[in-house]
């Protein structure tokens, strides 16, 4: 599942499939909340959004944007807000989480980790065989965030697994060395 955080539209998107075979769509949506709404009851909307598909999809792992600095400090803190309340339901559930940035998502689904909202919807449309571009461009991004977690997701989790094994040899050589002899 991709979340592509924001507080007025927060997408998501639901991708099955592996490395090396065609990817399907699931479903995908964008969430959003009106900025009438104090930022609470914003929060608290996407935080039922996200677990109620959650609950209805299941999926095996949870790939978030991670937020980036914006000149408009109020656009970054929303978005903060927003992907800190993903991270949150995914971790409720005890599912993987990974964090993407937009230019590794871009560059996975295109190419280019410089593409345009025009380029990133193409490339979605043909990856998973759609008749058009998922929009707006935050249903497409969510999805481009699945696809990307999909690709790349499983070698990163096994590049952590070997360091954290790595780490824990070297911790149990350190201590054998400093036990009595």
């Amino acid at each position: 599942m991709g979340i592509d955080p924001g507080l007025t539209r927060c997408g998501m998107g639901v991708v099955e499939g592996s490395v090396g075979r065609p990817l399907t769509l699931v479903d995908v949506n964008v969430l959003r909340t009106t900025s009438t709404l104090p930022v609470a009851e914003r929060l608290v909307t996407i935080e039922k959004g996200i677990d109620a598909w959650i609950e209805e999809h299941r999926p095996d792992a949870v790939a978030v944007e991670r937020v980036f600095a914006r000149s408009d400090v109020s656009t970054v803190m929303g978005t903060a807000q927003a992907s800190g309340i993903a991270l949150v339901c995914a971790a409720r559930r005890g599912l993987p989480v990974a964090l993407h940035t937009p230019s590794e998502v871009k560059a996975a689904v295109s190419g280019n980790g410089r593409a345009d909202k025009a380029q990133v919807g193409a490339m979605i449309t043909r990856i998973l065989r759609l008749d058009a571009a998922p929009k707006p461009a935050d249903a497409a991004d969510a999805l481009a965030l699945a696809i990307t977690h999909i690709w790349r997701g499983g070698a990163q989790s096994r590049i952590d697994a070997a360091l954290a094994q790595q780490k824990s040899r070297l911790r149990a050589a350190a201590a054998a060395s400093r036990s009595p002899r």
